[in-house]
């Protein structure tokens, strides 16, 4: 699979505290030296602007077509900064997207389909998004959406190891945005 990113730039967006050593972020990260993480100033404190901004200063550094692997409040601060500006990000994959109601965010985000292919994955006993809420978030962004079973918030806890499914899932995401024409600005 390595080579078929090649033509990409892999940007990991983890959510509250970071992506420990175990969760599937890092371990993707560890396969795929290539894939860079977007890292906050404060991994406790989601304020959806700054991390956003943080989106944007990261994905300003190279022009190449970019995906986003996100998790969490990584989604919300991915899909954020792509809504306000998708040149050059090819596809996002959402996974665990936290709820944006918990977090006092759902005014500040697009309520309209993304310009872009995205891939929502989601838990049927996530604690941080019931299934149903972002499944209607995943229709609003013209977002693919899997129903993933009882994984829980699809972290290191859920102790997916290297999570080839969603290997595979950014695999598929690959594929859609190398099929895509190139946005004209």
């Amino acid at each position: 699979m390595p080579g078929s990113f090649s033509r990409f730039r892999v940007l990991v967006a983890p959510g509250l505290h970071d992506s420990g050593p175990e969760h599937w972020q890092s371990r993707w990260q560890r396969l795929y030296p290539a894939f860079e993480r977007v890292r906050q100033d404060d991994w406790s404190d989601p304020i959806l602007p700054i991390w956003s901004a943080r989106v944007d200063e990261v994905r300003r550094r190279d022009t190449r077509p970019t995906l986003i692997v996100a998790h969490s409040f990584g989604c919300l601060a991915s899909v954020h900064s792509v809504a306000a500006d998708p040149a050059n990000v090819a596809g996002l994959l959402l996974v665990a997207p936290a709820d944006p109601d918990k977090f006092g965010v759902a005014a500040l985000l697009p309520h309209e389909a993304l310009p872009i292919p995205t891939i929502m994955i989601a838990s049927t006993d996530d604690p941080w998004m019931p299934l149903e809420r972002a499944r209607q978030w995943a229709q609003r962004w013209g977002s693919t959406f899997i129903d993933a079973g009882a994984l829980g918030h699809i972290n290191a806890e859920s102790a997916l190891g290297d999570w080839l499914f969603g290997q595979r899932q950014l695999q598929l995401l690959v594929d859609r945005a190398q099929n895509m024409k190139p946005l004209q600005y």
